[in-house]
C-alpha cells in the first residue's frame, strides 16, 4: 500500500500517483504524523522551553511598551523585535504571526495592529509565541491602559481559577475532555462560559491538529505532550479576554512552561 495524506495533496498530484503506480493500494494518512509527534522526546521538550523562554521574554517587553499615545505598529514592532532576539543567549528562529488587538476591536480574535495610537482606558489582548527550530510555545496576556473595569477583573478571576483547575486536572492517563471540564465548570461557577475549546496539542508549526482539549475528545495524556491551554474568550462584538500557558503532561502533573504572571497588566 501506498500512505499519502490525501487532506493536504492536491488532486492532480493524486491522480498521478494512481497513474503511475496502477497496482499500489492507496491509503490515506492524513495526521498520521502529527499523531506520531504528538509525544515529544526529551530533546524536543528542552527545544519548546527554550522557546516559551523566548515568549516570557516578549511579553515582558510588551509590558514596556505598550504605553497611551504609542502606535500599536510600533509597540508590535518591539514584540517582534523581542521574538527575534530571543531570551538566554538563544535567538527566535522564526517569526509566528502574532495577534495584538486592542480596543475597540477586543471581541475579535486573531487580528493584528493597527496605525492607532493606545489610549488611556484602552485595553489589548495579545498572542504571541516564541520559535525555536520550527517548536512555539504560545502564551496570551490582557492589558489594561488604566485600571481594568469591573467586568474585565471579574472575568480574569474566573478564568485564572479556571485555568488552575484545568492544570490541576492534568495527568498521566487523564483525558483531553476532562482537562476541558475542569475550566469549564469552574468558569460556569463565576457566571461565564466559553463556547469554543480551551487548547490544543502544540509544538511544530504551533498547531498540531490532533488532540483538543474540548468535551468530548477522549485522548488519553500521556508524558511528553504538550499542549496550549488557550483561553481566549471572546464574549460580545466589543468585549473579550485572553490567558494561556504551554505546558507538558509530566510524570505527576502539569508542567507549565511558559513563566509569565497570571495578571492583568495595568500600565
Amino acid at each position: 500500500g501506498l500512505g499519502i495524506e490525501m487532506s493536504s495533496l492536491p488532486a492532480a498530484t493524486s491522480e498521478k500517483f494512481k497513474s503511475r503506480l496502477p497496482e499500489a493500494r492507496v491509503v490515506d494518512c492524513t495526521k498520521l504524523v502529527s499523531w506520531l509527534r504528538l509525544v515529544k522526546s526529551d530533546l524536543e521538550i528542552e527545544v519548546m522551553r527554550e522557546a516559551a523562554a523566548i515568549s516570557d521574554a516578549a511579553m515582558k517587553r510588551a509590558s514596556e511598551v505598550i504605553r497611551a499615545g504609542v502606535a500599536e505598529a510600533d509597540a508590535a514592532a518591539e514584540i517582534a523585535a523581542a521574538l527575534i532576539r530571543g531570551a538566554n543567549g538563544k535567538p527566535g528562529t522564526a517569526l509566528k504571526a502574532f495577534y495584538l488587538c486592542a480596543s475597540p476591536r477586543i471581541g475579535t480574535c486573531h487580528i493584528p495592529w493597527t496605525g492607532d495610537v493606545f489610549r488611556d482606558g484602552s485595553q489589548i489582548n495579545l498572542e504571541l509565541g516564541g520559535t525555536r527550530h520550527g517548536y512555539s510555545a504560545g502564551l496570551m496576556r490582557t492589558f489594561s491602559i488604566g485600571a481594568p473595569s469591573e467586568r474585565l477583573r471579574r472575568i480574569h478571576e474566573a478564568q485564572v481559577e479556571g485555568l488552575e483547575a484545568a492544570l490541576a486536572a492534568v495527568r498521566p492517563g487523564s483525558t483531553c475532555s476532562e482537562v476541558a471540564n475542569a475550566f469549564y465548570k469552574t468558569l460556569r461557577k463565576h457566571g461565564f462560559e466559553k463556547e469554543t475549546r480551551c487548547g490544543y496539542a502544540h509544538g511544530i508549526g504551533w498547531l498540531e491538529p490532533t488532540a483538543s482539549l474540548r468535551d468530548g475528545d477522549t485522548t488519553e495524556l500521556k508524558p511528553n505532550m504538550t499542549f496550549h491551554l488557550m483561553l481566549g474568550n471572546w464574549i460580545e462584538d466589543d468585549f473579550g479576554y485572553v490567558i494561556s500557558e504551554t505546558f507538558r503532561v509530566a510524570g505527576t502533573g502539569a508542567e507549565v512552561i511558559t513563566n509569565t504572571p497570571r495578571k492583568i497588566f495595568e500600565i
